[in-house]
């Protein structure tokens, strides 16, 4: 009995044979388990931590314990629904992972510039919100390269599907 691979019977162009194989190679797959569990064990720590406090918490502190654990789920949820996906994805969990990092590098610099700003001397309170924003000008960068990334993958996929032979009928 002889098995064949179904990929062999389909003529796939070579080139977007290498660029969905990169996509979905075993070292994407880890770094997304990587993600994965970072963002579910940072998430989990914290509730473990906060459940576990003996007196209630300052509601600032609960606010914060909440938003951690929600970005660490958020992270978690991430990476779940990348290694759910059985097909390549053509760079948009890169374009939502740069998105979910943006978001929770505005609103912690935002957090971390108030608090400063309310309890350190106002070089403290500067110096925070100039890390804060070279932090959002990065994640900024990795977003618009993500979505480069994203769009050339699709015109390289557009463009080999117009090469390739129609099937006869």
């Amino acid at each position: 009995m002889s098995e064949q691979n179904p990929a062999d019977q389909r003529d796939v162009p070579k080139e977007l044979e290498r660029v969905l194989a990169a996509e979905v190679s075993l070292g994407s797959r880890m770094r997304h388990v990587a993600v994965g569990l970072a963002g579910g064990c940072a998430a989990a720590l914290i509730a473990v931590l906060w459940a576990t406090e003996p007196h209630p918490l300052p509601a600032r502190t609960q606010a914060a314990f909440a938003g951690l654990i929600a970005i660490g789920l958020a992270w978690a949820a991430f990476a779940g629904w990348v290694l759910s996906m059985r097909r390549p994805l053509f760079a948009r969990d890169r374009v939502l992972g740069a998105r979910l990092s943006l978001v929770v590098t505005v609103v912690t610099g935002v957090a971390g510039t108030a608090l400063a700003a309310a309890r350190a001397t106002a070089a403290e309170a500067l110096a925070t919100a100039l890390a804060g924003a070279a932090l959002v000008a990065a994640a900024g960068l990795v977003l618009v390269r993500a979505q480069s990334r994203r769009r050339e993958l699709l015109r390289l996929r557009d463009a080999l599907r117009q090469e390739a032979p129609r099937p006869p009928k």
